[in-house]
């Protein structure tokens, strides 16, 4: 779990719900002794500039080389998206995924709503997932693939390899199969 910025405590409760063993990662050494990294939401332009200070980007951009799993959510998805439309001046991510994104697509946080989503590869039962100032995929390049999009067509969940990026907070709703894939990957299934 990189634990620079965001919701970390909820990710980290939902994956210990599921059993898994949870370590805060901060620096190299921690990122080095985990199996799969879950990048929580947040604001995207400060887990930047923190894992630049804590020397934690160039780090986890290798580990998405040697194909570690990873779990993006909100912020995160932001954070391993390839292109980010918006971002700020100077603002880089870890990429990964095969996508652009939109930051804060949806607006204000009082624009927030939530959401019931199909995801056949989650099974039948929909998934609900809270959307707050989240971003939007707005291309999805041949490398990656939708898993979920809105009514409207508008694509809030990706998966690439083992990595999987979110829109939204499953966390926040309780939905924990995203998380289930995800350790499902960390274990090599």
């Amino acid at each position: 779990m990189l634990a620079l910025q965001g919701d970390v405590r909820e990710h980290a409760a939902l994956l210990e719900g599921l059993g898994a063993e949870v370590t805060l990662v901060r620096r190299p050494a921690e990122l080095a002794a985990v199996g799969g990294l879950v990048i929580p939401g947040g604001e995207s332009t400060t887990i930047d500039k923190l894992s630049r200070i804590f020397g934690m980007q160039q780090p986890i951009r290798e580990a998405i080389a040697d194909g570690m799993p990873m779990l993006g959510t909100c912020a995160g998805l932001i954070m391993l998206a390839d292109r980010v439309v918006d971002a700020i001046e100077g603002q880089e991510s870890f990429g990964g995924l095969d996508v652009t994104v939109r930051r804060n697509a949806f607006g204000r946080q009082t624009e927030s709503f939530e959401a019931e989503l199909v995801v056949r590869e989650l099974g039948e039962r929909p998934v609900r997932a809270a959307f707050i100032r989240g971003p939007v995929v707005e291309s999805v390049g041949s490398d990656a693939r939708s898993l979920a999009a809105l009514a409207d067509g508008r694509v809030v969940a990706v998966e690439q390899g083992r990595i999987l990026g979110l829109s939204f907070h499953p966390e926040i709703t309780g939905e924990t199969r995203f998380h289930a894939r995800f350790l499902a990957h960390v274990v090599g299934e």
